[in-house]
C-alpha cells in the first residue's frame, strides 16, 4: 500500500518518525503536508477542520479540540456522539460541499490551524496559500483516500502530537484494508458482482466508476455505472430508467433515505433483475452514510457491510462485532444490538 512522504521538521532532530515522542512543549515545528506546502505550526490547542470528511477523520483523534463545526451532524448524531460536541458553533465548509465557510466566524474562533483532508486536486496549493492569507491562520492539507487512511493518521498525529492515538486508527484501517483486498483478489472474475449505487429522491443518480466519490465501490466490485463524464460531486450523475436497465447491473445500492421502501412493489424497477430477485439493498447510515456523504472513515464501515453483503461465502468476520470494534474505536460509543 502506498505511503504519502512527509516530513516534519522540529526545534530537535527526530530520525524516525514513526518513533516521534509526544509533543510536550509549545515550541514551533514547520509541518510540509500533502501539497508539499511548509507550513509554521506554533500551537495546535485548538483546530478547526475545512469541511465534513476533515472533521469525520479528526474526531476520533481529537475532538476535544475542534473549536467548531465544518457540517453539522445528521439528525441521528446525538445517538452517538457526546453531547459538547454537538452544542459546538457552526462555521460552515470552504472546499468541499457548500463551501460556505464564513471566514469572520472562523477568525474569531481563532484556532491555532485549519486543517484541511481528503482528494489532493491540481491547484491546491493556490486555494490552500488564499486561505492561510485571509485568515491569517495556518492551513494544512493531508492526503486522504482508503488505501493512503492509514498515512493519513500518522500524518495528523504528528502534526497534533498525538501519536499513539493515530497509530492505533492507522493500524486498523491498514487491517480492515488488507483484508478487504485479500477477499477481492481471491475472487474468481466470476464471482466479482456488477452493481450500480443509486440517490437521490427518485433514485436515478448514481456514483459514475472513476469518480473520488466511487472509490469504494469501484474497490469491491464492478461498478457498472460507467460514464463518459463522472461527476466530482457525491450527487453523482443523473441517469433515467433506460440507462439502469442498459446496465443492468447483479445488485442495486439506495442511498439512506432514497425509494429504497418503494422499488420492490414498482413495476417500473421491477424490470430490473436485482430489484425482482431482491439483489438490493439500502446502505446503512449512523450517523452518516456508510458508503460516503462524506466520503471520509466512514467508508471502512461500508467497506465492512458490503463486502459481507456481495461476498459472504468469502468474509469469516462476524458483521456485529466489526461494526461494533468501529464504533467504540471512532466513536467512543458501544452500539447496542438491537440498534444493529
Amino acid at each position: 500500500m502506498k505511503k504519502v512522504i512527509f516530513t516534519v521538521l522540529l526545534a530537535m532532530l527526530l530520525t524516525v518518525v514513526g518513533c516521534t515522542p509526544e509533543r510536550q512543549t509549545t515550541e514551533s515545528f514547520v509541518f510540509t503536508d500533502s501539497c508539499g506546502r511548509e507550513v509554521e505550526i506554533v500551537e495546535t490547542d485548538s483546530i478547526a477542520p475545512t469541511g465534513a470528511m476533515a472533521q469525520m477523520v479528526l474526531m476520533p483523534l481529537a475532538s476535544d479540540l475542534f473549536c467548531g463545526l465544518a457540517s453539522d451532524w445528521s439528525s441521528d448524531a446525538e445517538r452517538y456522539l457526546q453531547e459538547e460536541l454537538l452544542r459546538l458553533p457552526l462555521y460552515g465548509q470552504i472546499f468541499n460541499g457548500k463551501g460556505d465557510m464564513s471566514l469572520e466566524e472562523v477568525i474569531r474562533l481563532s484556532p491555532d490551524v485549519l486543517i484541511d483532508i481528503g482528494e489532493t486536486r491540481p491547484g491546491m496549493e493556490e486555494e490552500l496559500d488564499r486561505l492561510q492569507e485571509q485568515t491569517g491562520i495556518p492551513t494544512v492539507h493531508i492526503q486522504a483516500t482508503l488505501d493512503t487512511m492509514s498515512t493519513t493518521y500518522e500524518m495528523l498525529g504528528t502534526l497534533l502530537g498525538r501519536q499513539e492515538k493515530a497509530e492505533e486508527l492507522s493500524l486498523y484501517c491498514d487491517e480492515i484494508y488488507q483484508r478487504t483486498e485479500e477477499i477481492i483478489t481471491s475472487l474468481d472474475a466470476s464471482e466479482i458482482q456488477t452493481v450500480v449505487y443509486c440517490l437521490g429522491d427518485k433514485g436515478l443518480n448514481v456514483l459514475a466508476k472513476g469518480s473520488y466519490h466511487a472509490e469504494l465501490l469501484d474497490i469491491l466490485c464492478e461498478n457498472a455505472a460507467v460514464l463518459e463524464n463522472p461527476s466530482p460531486s457525491g450527487f453523482g450523475n443523473e441517469v433515467d430508467m433506460e440507462q439502469l436497465l442498459l446496465w443492468d447491473p447483479d445488485w442495486i445500492l439506495f442511498a439512506p433515505d432514497s425509494i429504497y421502501d418503494s422499488v420492490g412493489s414498482d413495476p417500473l424497477w421491477n424490470r430490473l433483475a436485482a430489484i425482482s430477485s431482491g439483489r438490493y439493498a439500502e446502505v446503512p447510515q449512523g450517523p452518516y452514510n456508510w458508503m460516503g456523504m462524506p466520503p471520509s472513515v466512514n467508508r471502512y464501515l461500508g467497506m465492512i457491510w458490503l463486502t459481507n453483503l456481495l461476498y459472504p461465502e468469502h468474509t469469516n468476520y462476524d458483521l456485529y462485532e466489526e461494526i461494533s470494534r468501529y464504533y467504540i474505536l471512532f466513536y467512543d460509543h458501544a452500539l447496542s444490538e438491537d440498534l444493529f
